[in-house]
C-alpha cells in the first residue's frame, strides 16, 4: 500500500468503511424509523444501567453513518396492533421524506399493517422485519390461555401505560393466522411493490450468555410442534411467504442487543445492505 493511501475497505473519511459510506449515500435524504417490540420502550429506558435495546443501532445510524433523521416511532408497545398501525401510518404521512422502517418483534406486525395503506407505503423505501411473529407465538397463546396470568399481565401493562392485554392477544396464533388469511393478497402486493426483508434467529443447545434464558421456552415450543424458534417466536412465524429472509443464530433479542457472540450493529449493517440491494464491498486484492 502506498504511503498515505487509504486502508483496503476504508473510505478516505477516517474510520468510515466503504460499505458504510455506500450505505449512508443510499440512505441520504431518507428517514430511518425504528419500531419497538412488546415492552421495548421499557427495556430501552434501562440503558443507563446496562440494558440496551436498539440504542446502539440508533447511535450507529446517527453518528456512524451520519444520518440526521433517525427516530423511534413512539408507539405504546402493548397497544393493539391495529391501533399502533394507525399511529405509524400517521408518522409515515407526517413527513414527505421516504422512510426505511426497521421493526422488531411486535413492531413488525404494526409496520406491515401500516404499509397495507397505499399512501403510507408510498412514503416507504423499505421494510426490515426483525424476529416478528407474523403468524403468532405459542407463548402468547399460553399467556392468554390462563386467566390469572393474562389478568396479571394486563394489569402490569396498564400500570406501565404502554397498552393492555389486548396487545398480547394480538400475538396469539389464532388471531395472527386469521389476520394473515384476510390480508394475504394485500401483503403479497405490498411485498411486490416495496423492498421487504425478514430476519429471524433460532436457538440451539450451544446458546451462550443471555440467549440461554430463552432455551426453556424454545424447548417447550419445540415439544408443542412449533419447530425451531428464538425462544419467543417460531422460525416459521417470522417469515413472510415469498419474501426474502435471513436466518441467524440467537435468542429473541440477538438482533437488537449486544451480548456474547452478537453484534447488533454488524447485523443491522448487513441486513440494511441486503434490503437496499447493495453489493458487498469487493475484498482487497492480494499484494
Amino acid at each position: 500500500m502506498a504511503a498515505g493511501g487509504a486502508a483496503p475497505g476504508r473510505s478516505r473519511a477516517a474510520g468510515v468503511t466503504e460499505e458504510d459510506a455506500a450505505l449512508a449515500a443510499a440512505l441520504a435524504g431518507h428517514r430511518v424509523l425504528l419500531a419497538y417490540g412488546l415492552l421495548g420502550e421499557v427495556v430501552a429506558a434501562l440503558r443507563p444501567i446496562g440494558l440496551d435495546y436498539m440504542g446502539e443501532q440508533a447511535d450507529w445510524l446517527r453518528h456512524g453513518l451520519g444520518l440526521p433523521a433517525v427516530a423511534v416511532a413512539r408507539l405504546p408497545s402493548a397497544a393493539p396492533v391495529a391501533d399502533n398501525a394507525a399511529l405509524l401510518r400517521g408518522v409515515l404521512l407526517g413527513d414527505p421524506r421516504p422512510a426505511v422502517l426497521v421493526a422488531h418483534s411486535k413492531g413488525g406486525l404494526e409496520a406491515l399493517a401500516a404499509l397495507l395503506d397505499a399512501e403510507a407505503a408510498a412514503r416507504c423505501r423499505g421494510f426490515l422485519a426483525l424476529q416478528s411473529p407474523f403468524f403468532g407465538s405459542p407463548i402468547a397463546d399460553a399467556v392468554c390461555g390462563v386467566w390469572p396470568v393474562f389478568g396479571a399481565a394486563d394489569q402490569v401493562l396498564r400500570l406501565l401505560r404502554i397498552g393492555s392485554g389486548e396487545g398480547v392477544r394480538d400475538l396469539t396464533t389464532a388471531r395472527r393466522a386469521a389476520w394473515m388469511r384476510r390480508h394475504a393478497a394485500a401483503v403479497a402486493e405490498a411485498a411486490r411493490r416495496l423492498p421487504v426483508l425478514c430476519a429471524a434467529t433460532v436457538l440451539d443447545e450451544a446458546a451462550r450468555g443471555p440467549d440461554r434464558i430463552y432455551l426453556p421456552l424454545a424447548r417447550w415450543m419445540a415439544r408443542q410442534g412449533a419447530g425451531p424458534s428464538d425462544g419467543l417466536v417460531p422460525l416459521a412465524s417470522a417469515l413472510l411467504p415469498g419474501v426474502p429472509s435471513v436466518v441467524l443464530c440467537g435468542g429473541h433479542r440477538a438482533l437488537v442487543s449486544r451480548a456474547s457472540g452478537h453484534d447488533p450493529v454488524a447485523a443491522l449493517r448487513r441486513l440494511l445492505r441486503q434490503l437496499l440491494g447493495l453489493a458487498p464491498t469487493r475484498p482487497p486484492s492480494p499484494p
